[in-house]
């Protein structure tokens, strides 16, 4: 077992993929540690990926009474670890939410959705295809979102689950037959959103199959959530952001 290196708060709304973390956690042999604290989020008639339920969700202060719980440990980067939660007010309020967050616990911050676009940049993928759990009118947040860090999503597809909790229920086989079915001829990299989502167990399958680079939830999550504690982790077997793209200065 390797010695601990690096410890990552995840702040996440609801739950349901943990076990994602806990893999990558096991395959770094512990040179990653990650530790939870969920968050309170908003619903609309129990629907918590419609946007206006997003944007409470979103709030800062809720993240950070939830990062707060993480106090007694000594951690070297916070995550918002939710995509929707940050996309959701654009980039202005997704870079604000990180900076409350960080003058708050005293520990660098960033969130899933900053995740993303460093990731894409990181690959140089300007022209994306999506693949999206959330209804179509969320899915257009995103996709506003991504243009303002000049990413062009050139295709998407929406699964339309209106619930994290259904997203954690949907399985590798069904996620491979849905990936396929989003994909844009000429795109760099596909991006799949949504943390409630499980997807390290598929991703390597995934580009195998698409032949070119998957970037998800989890994997940016992790993947920025290193470099903004100071140091990547390479770890192979988990798609080619995180087994390839350790050496980037940190963020």
């Amino acid at each position: 077992m390797m010695q601990t290196k690096l410890r990552l708060g995840l702040v996440f709304p609801g739950g349901g993929c943990e076990a994602d973390f806990y893999r990558f956690e096991r395959d770094t042999g512990e040179a990653v540690r990650v530790y939870f604290a969920q968050a309170r989020y908003g619903a609309v008639e129990g629907a918590d990926h419609h946007p206006d339920a997003l944007r409470e969700t979103a709030r800062v202060d809720w993240i950070v009474q939830a990062a707060h719980r993480l106090s007694q440990v000594p951690l070297d980067a916070v995550v918002w670890a939710c995509t929707s939660g940050s996309f959701i007010n654009g980039r202005r309020f997704a870079e604000e939410q990180a900076r409350g967050i960080a003058a708050a616990t005293g520990v660098p911050a960033t969130s899933t959705s900053l995740a993303f676009a460093a990731a894409a940049h990181a690959l140089s993928a300007r022209k994306v295809s999506l693949l999206a759990t959330y209804p179509q009118d969320t899915v257009a947040f995103f996709t506003s979102f991504l243009a303002e860090y000049g990413i062009t999503v050139e295709n998407s597809r929406s699964l339309g689950f209106d619930s994290g909790w259904i997203s954690s229920g949907f399985d590798g086989d069904a996620l491979l037959r849905a990936a396929e079915q989003a994909m844009a001829p000429g795109t760099q990299a596909l991006l799949i959103p949504d943390t409630a989502l499980p997807t390290l167990g598929v991703i390597d399958a995934l580009e195998k199959r698409l032949g070119l680079p998957v970037l998800s939830a989890n994997a940016v999550t992790l993947w920025h959530g290193m470099r903004t504690g100071g140091q990547v982790v390479p770890v192979s077997g988990l798609g080619t952001l995180l087994a390839d793209f350790a050496e980037m200065p940190a963020a």
